[in-house]
């Protein structure tokens, strides 16, 4: 037997590529925000802008410097990370555990999902005196309103994947004769699984999102917290450094999401799998 050694380098070589353009993507995600950024420092060193109320990526650098230097930033971002984590926490079990449930029995998702649907559409920002006057204004309060937040969009995702999973695909489970428990974990739960790692990461966002309007509920501490002294001290670079970090956090934490699923969804084939090569 022999082996035709070109046509296995030319097999290779796509490979070698594909590894190098997978470990250059995360680089090249930050060509926009730091083009973006070095632009605005050019326009404020030509004096073309006063950047009193944008103040250039320099002096929000220094201004994040600052508050790491003196103890204030790691408090502000255990603070927020904590509130997000546990609230997210919540939703995600509450919406998962409801989603199942009325994606997969036909009378609950009569029963509860109307009323989901109507407390979906109340704004998040109505909720707050709601949960002041329950929980007060301490932790519970803020951690309930993350969870809200989260709920509804993994409530729904899940509720979704489940209803529009194909019935031929369960017509096939029912033929072999799988027991309830083989069904959801050979059928349902890989078909549901892509959805649902999106509906986490929309939940997670809704987090980040929520967890401002949770800290200015009387917060002594959190970036939401930061960015309500920038306002009343007149503080643009706090303010803009406080939205920086929540956009590196919460970037961070859907990487993070992305990575923890990414063993789990490797049996897909889909056109955005192969980066739509």
């Amino acid at each position: 037997m022999t082996v035709d050694l070109p046509a296995l380098e030319q097999t290779a070589a796509p490979r070698a590529v594909s590894a190098r353009w997978r470990h250059a993507r995360p680089a090249l995600g930050l060509l926009l925000p730091v083009a973006v950024a070095l632009g605005w420092e050019l326009v404020v060193h030509l004096g073309w802008s006063n950047g009193r109320l944008v103040p250039p990526p320099s002096k929000i650098f220094a201004t994040i410097v600052e508050l790491a230097r003196t103890g204030e930033l790691s408090r502000h971002i255990l603070a927020t990370l904590w509130r997000v984590g546990a609230g997210f926490a919540l939703g995600v079990v509450a919406g998962t555990i409801l989603g199942a449930i009325s994606g997969y029995w036909g009378l609950a998702r009569r029963l509860l999902d109307p009323t989901v649907q109507a407390l979906r559409a109340i704004p998040s920002i109505a909720w707050v005196p709601l949960f002041i006057l329950w929980l007060g204004i301490f932790e519970t309060s803020k951690v309930a309103l993350i969870a809200v937040g989260v709920f509804f969009p993994v409530y729904l995702g899940v509720m979704g994947a489940i209803a529009s999973v194909d019935r031929k695909i369960v017509e096939v489970g029912r033929i072999f004769r799988l027991s309830g428990p083989a069904m959801i974990r050979r059928i349902l739960l890989p078909a549901v699984l892509p959805a649902y790692v999106v509906a986490l990461r929309v939940g997670l966002g809704l987090g980040w999102m929520f967890v401002v309007a949770a800290e200015f509920m009387g917060a002594s501490e959190g970036l939401g917290y930061l960015l309500i002294d920038g306002q009343q001290l007149g503080k643009p670079a706090q303010i803009l450094a406080a939205i920086v970090i929540f956009a590196i956090l919460g970037k961070t934490t859907d990487w993070l999401i992305e990575i923890a699923s990414a063993p789990l969804l490797r049996w897909q084939d889909a056109f955005g799998a192969r980066g739509g090569a």
